[in-house]
């Protein structure tokens, strides 16, 4: 009790105000995979700066809120989307001219969201988009603040976690085929994957995938193939490495 007490008094001498002041706020990389590829979610600002520029979705932490309970809320203000999928914090970006507008420490969130719905522009957001993942990476879509950057690292992020955990289940619907799961692969890490070495590889993995109910045929060709689902392991042992 003597300790709490006197902390209680050496915090009366504290003084926020002695520090230079900074906002919190999120910026979140939305990934899904389409009929047209590996895409990503960008909004057109409605507001300065960088108005009219695409940018990752994403706003201020309001007081008394977590980062994660900002990200879901910003992800629904400005594209209308309530269903997350995968959501993981990945990392902080805090350049000290990062925003014009003052000091902007901001926190970068990956989701991976399977069968995104038609993303609808809100908030201060007055249009939300899919795009191309190849065209963003290209450059050909240029990004407000620091936001390109954001978008490599957590583009790489993705890339990498496909190696050793079942994040690339995430993309796909709660039953998949191996020819599902192996476009995931194949879309992310952009290069082509032998159909019979993807199964020798990945059905070995510990907690990895579980077979599910059904099966599913194929352009009418062939068996119908076996569904799977995402096992009980959070990281992949041993891991699916990528060439090279």
């Amino acid at each position: 009790m003597a300790q709490s007490g006197r902390l209680s008094k050496d915090l009366t001498s504290y003084d926020p105000r002695s520090f230079p002041a900074f906002a919190v706020t999120v910026d979140i990389a939305v990934f899904t995979l389409t009929e047209r590829g590996l895409e990503v979610l960008l909004v057109k600002r409605g507001e300065p700066p960088f108005e009219g520029q695409w940018a990752l979705p994403g706003g201020f932490v309001h007081e008394n809120e977590s980062l994660d309970a900002a990200a879901a809320r910003e992800l629904v203000e400005e594209t209308r989307i309530s269903s997350r999928g995968h959501l993981e914090q990945i990392g902080t970006y805090g350049e000290p001219d990062r925003d014009p507008r003052m000091r902007v420490v901001t926190a970068c969130y990956v989701a991976v969201v399977p069968d995104l719905p038609e993303p609808e522009g809100g908030s201060d957001a007055v249009e939300a988009r899919l795009f191309p993942v190849k065209r963003v990476e290209s450059g050909r879509v240029k990004l407000a603040f620091d936001h390109r950057q954001i978008f490599l690292d957590a583009l790489e992020h993705v890339r990498v976690r496909l190696e050793d955990t079942p994040i690339a289940t995430a993309f796909c619907p709660k039953a998949f085929s191996l020819t599902e799961l192996r476009a995931v692969y194949e879309e992310v890490w952009g290069s082509e994957l032998d159909p019979a070495n993807f199964r020798r590889k990945v059905l070995p993995i510990d907690g990895f995938l579980e077979e599910a109910p059904g099966t599913r045929q194929w352009q009418g060709r062939g068996r119908p193939g076996k569904l799977y689902r995402k096992g009980r392991a959070d990281r992949l042992d041993p891991p699916f490495r990528r060439k090279g």
